[in-house]
């Protein structure tokens, strides 16, 4: 598996965060071999040039056009604002490069699946920045249902709550706007859950949703003026999966209080799961077959006995943090590329999470259930 090199765009909160996976992967995972950091791409030059030094980037441009086409890049990391995934992914798709992008896809269905077809037909490989579902825990969580451990799945509870814009006096920003936000914070928040759920239990058949703005202003952060919020700061929506059960979802970016809230229950004829991010090195187990005077929920710590986790630390209880489900995520994907084999959290899941958060949309504005598929069309 040779080394590959990487051009990354953006240098906000999750440029970093990739770019200290991509810095930590070849320690935790030797069999993976380091990448190359080799191109930083920011659109103001002094702060790319600053970054690309102290990230241990080889050179820094504003040109991310001539990055995603450069032939010394093996991959383009895009860590830009929603509205920019687009064209930045067909341009790299364009160009043969295999493309790792946060999520949303996009801020559409359509524009989604051109992306995701895009990707199929060059051959490329892709990921998606949904890190969350590679804690080791997940996994546990998601052996659980299969094995049957839990028996038959009758309902999932999730949430995902967030309080970054519970202060109604929180500057407006970019998130705020539809054309470059998409949806608020069911984009921001609600497509990792979407995405944990399906990945849990399976396809989503069918929504009913609802979306709430509560601050419906906020202060421009240069002029002071009010401005209109184009987008939902509350979703929430009932579910239905193929599987057969029901679940319900709760998405908020003004729970005051909640940090990183994304939280799931899962109840089973023989059991049950419980998450909470906020304490992301343990799960929660309910069995109906332990003894009547003992039976009760059960903290399971995450440990070496579950994958990934040895990676990391040999000891259990010592716990991961968000940084390091960045490394498992890139390691995933090195190993996709290095295997040709999809994973996954690709554009194709991109896609799915993207035609659910359109019918809950669409669900929200025709008070009716909506079927995901009708979302594609």
């Amino acid at each position: 598996m040779k080394s590959l090199k990487f051009g990354l765009i953006g240098t906000g909160f999750m440029g970093k965060a990739h770019a200290i996976a991509l810095r930590s992967v070849g320690t935790a995972f030797p069999s993976v071999p380091s990448p190359v950091l080799t191109s930083l791409v920011d659109s103001n030059a002094e702060r790319a040039s600053s970054l690309a030094k102290s990230w241990g980037f080889t050179r820094s441009s504003t040109d991310w056009q001539g990055l995603c086409t450069d032939p010394d890049i093996d991959v383009v990391d895009i860590c830009t604002p929603n509205h920019l995934h687009k064209e930045m992914a067909l341009a790299a798709i364009g160009a043969g490069k295999h493309v790792y992008c946060e999520k949303p896809l996009a801020l559409t269905t359509k524009d989604a699946a051109e992306i995701a077809r895009a990707a199929r037909a060059a051959g490329v490989r892709t990921s998606m920045g949904f890190n969350y579902m590679c804690n080791p825990l997940i996994e546990l969580a998601k052996q659980a249902i299969e094995s049957g451990e839990i028996g038959e799945i009758f309902s999932f509870c999730g949430n995902y709550q967030e309080d970054y814009l519970s202060d109604p006096a929180t500057p407006f920003s970019w998130r705020c706007l539809r054309a470059q936000g998409g949806h608020g914070a069911l984009a921001d928040l609600g497509t990792h859950l979407i995405n944990m759920a399906e990945y849990l239990l399976g396809p989503i058949a069918s929504v009913m949703g609802s979306m709430t703005t509560v601050h419906r202003q906020r202060p421009d952060p240069g002029s002071g003026d009010m401005r209109n919020v184009e987008n939902e700061d509350i979703a929430q929506a009932l579910l239905r999966f193929t599987r057969g059960c029901t679940g319900t979802m709760d998405i908020s970016r003004i729970a005051t209080g909640k940090k990183c809230g994304l939280t799931f229950e899962i109840f089973g004829s023989k059991g049950s799961l419980s998450f909470d991010q906020e304490r992301m090195n343990e799960i929660r187990v309910y069995k109906t077959s332990d003894d009547d005077k003992l039976r009760g929920y059960r903290t399971i710590l995450a440990g070496p006995q579950h994958p990934d986790y040895a990676a990391f630390c040999p000891a259990p209880g010592h716990g991961l943090g968000i940084n390091d489900l960045k490394v498992i995520e890139v390691k995933n994907l090195l190993n996709s590329i290095e295997n040709d084999e999809a994973i996954f959290s690709d554009f194709d899941n991109g896609y799915r999470v993207q035609m659910i958060t359109d019918a809950i949309y669409e669900s929200s504005n025709e008070s009716r259930w909506v079927s995901t598929e009708a979302a594609a069309n």
